[in-house]
């Protein structure tokens, strides 16, 4: 790979999320990263949530760290749009299931890592009471510090030694994630987690910083100040010694010692705690919490973490699995073979795949009765949509995808009483607001289509609706009972047809071609046991005579 393209996946890399910690006033979370608005992301936040993002999360979720867990959900909140830098991120996955010995001593270090690293959050967000004070919630620790900035500082210098010991992959974006925790140890932050820190008129200074001339105090994390300890006794001493000439008193009995130690050992620990916390402890914090190298390191930790949990969801899927062949295209594409949902196909050797080809098609429809696979087909699609541009593998025997610059998902939905257009108005704003930020290379998936309204305006307004995504040239997948609405656009020759099959009323999961003309509501009543029959049953029971 030339040194240029290195430089942008560096660049890339390191640019294309801000860090998890960056401007946060908290431990990071997994769940700490939001979608984006309509048309600033991939996908937006109601198009995550019809997606059920969050399953899919906890289905591929096996990262060991918080970080870790943290960039896994921020990947799926915003799906890279960068192609190289997904193919960058396969590259990786490659080596490390075709490098058994580089696997696992990076999973050893993340394993490492997790146990050590809330430590470091705590050094990082908490306040410190004071020998006196009480802890109120998990932000507030007793004492000053010493032990967490202790075990803070610790956890940040093991994960360095820890990278040192790894072996230098060939995958670029493995290469940059290692070398960006080895590169910590070059840091003046290392320095001073590492120590001595000191503590100087001009403020606090490395080792490497501070001249053999210029004044200043030693922190140590400890209460324990020899130095200072020794010169509160040698001048007990000499009060001893020289107090009855100079002050005419004399100091030998065992109360006047005790009066003098008393406020000496009373006052020793708030006094040195206190100045330790103040001018080191909390002035740190704020240096380890504002330092883009510490970020740098701690979102590598991340990165790889999420490579891992990638790696295991993809051989322990159940069923094959494959990384996408990415690929530029014009127009959105997606062909997948034995394709099944990310979520329900897992650990499930039931589970009906299905073969999707949306190459060059701009129009898909799928027709058919409830209950038979329709919804579950579309959220394949999109859910390995987002897979694929998140670097990850995909559940299927074969996958062709292109980068999608959006994808919407839109489903029917609930008016309330601000809606003053009503459901039918609010669903076709949200209509609007996709068909405005919608490219050729963008995918779309549409449950139904102007509800709300009576049938022949249906028809018309989905029609228009359509259109204009066909004429725009994007993917556009359309779930719908309108069968007359399939067969208009069947008749221009536009779009592919599909509905799911069943054999008699038994649903079997599979697509095929064709358009629907079946409901099988009556079926369904009749499962919730809520049909004809049922209501007679019930009216009879109650004893309601008929109309």
């Amino acid at each position: 790979m030339s040194s240029s393209l290195k430089e942008y996946l560096r660049e890339m890399i390191h640019g294309i999320y801000p860090p998890i910690l960056q401007g946060s006033e908290a431990a990071p979370s997994p769940h700490s990263t939001q979608p984006s608005r309509v048309g600033e992301g991939v996908i937006d936040e109601s198009t995550f949530q019809v997606i059920e993002a969050d399953r899919l999360f906890d289905a591929i979720n096996t990262a060991h760290t918080v970080i870790g867990q943290a960039v896994l959900y921020r990947s799926l909140a915003q799906p890279l749009a960068d192609i190289k830098i997904i193919k960058a991120k396969q590259e990786a996955l490659q080596e490390l299931a075709s490098n058994p010995s580089l696997r696992e001593k990076i999973e050893s270090l993340t394993k490492k890592a997790s146990k050590r690293e809330k430590s470091f959050y705590r050094l990082l967000f908490s306040k410190f009471t004071g020998f006196f004070g009480s802890s109120r919630g998990d932000t507030e620790i007793e004492g000053y510090g010493y032990a967490t900035y202790e075990r803070g500082t610790t956890f940040m210098l093991e994960l360095v030694k820890d990278a040192r010991t790894l072996p230098a992959p060939e995958s670029n974006y493995l290469r940059i994630l290692i070398d960006d925790l080895k590169g910590f140890g070059a840091t003046k932050i290392h320095s001073l987690m590492k120590g001595p820190v000191y503590l100087t008129e001009s403020g606090i200074r490395t080792r490497e910083e501070k001249k053999w001339f210029i004044p200043a105090v030693k922190f140590r994390p400890t209460l324990f100040k020899p130095l200072f300890i020794l010169a509160v006794l040698l001048g007990i001493v000499a009060l001893f010694m020289y107090g009855p000439m100079v002050l005419g008193i004399s100091f030998s009995s065992s109360p006047i010692l005790i009066l003098f130690l008393l406020p000496a050992l009373i006052f020793y620990m708030p006094m040195v705690g206190t100045f330790d916390r103040d001018s080191c402890i909390y002035p740190l914090q704020k240096r380890y919490q504002e330092s883009e190298d510490v970020h740098t390191a701690l979102e590598a930790l991340g990165k790889l973490d999420e490579l891992l949990a990638f790696h295991h969801y993809g051989k322990s899927f159940g069923s094959p699995t494959v990384l996408p062949r990415v690929i530029a295209a014009k127009n959105h594409t997606l062909i997948l073979r034995e394709a099944r949902n990310p979520i329900l196909g897992k650990d499930n050797p039931n589970y009906v795949p299905n073969d999707i080809d949306l190459d060059g098609q701009k129009l898909t429809f799928i027709s058919g009765p409830n209950s038979g696979g329709k919804t579950a087909f579309c959220k394949t699609i999109a859910q390995i949509q987002l897979l694929s541009q998140v670097g990850c593998y995909v559940p299927a025997e074969d996958a062709e995808i292109s980068v999608a610059d959006r994808v919407f998902y839109q489903v029917p939905e609930i008016s309330s009483l601000e809606d003053v257009e009503g459901r039918f108005g609010k669903e076709l704003k949200r209509t609007k607001d996709m068909f405005l930020m919608t490219s050729p290379e963008s995918l779309i998936i549409l449950d139904e289509l102007s509800e709300g309204t009576t049938h022949a305006e249906k028809l018309e307004t989905s029609f228009h609706v359509l259109n204009g995504f066909y004429r725009i040239g994007n993917n556009t997948l359309l779930v719908t009972h309108n069968h007359e609405l399939a067969e208009r656009f069947k008749e221009n020759k536009i779009g592919q047809y599909f509905q799911v099959q069943f054999i008699g009323e038994g649903p079997t999961y599979k697509i095929i071609e064709g358009i629907s003309k079946v409901s099988h509501a009556d079926r369904v009543a009749r499962k919730i046991g809520f049909g004809k029959e049922d209501i007679e049953r019930y009216l009879k029971e109650k004893g309601f005579v008929s109309g």
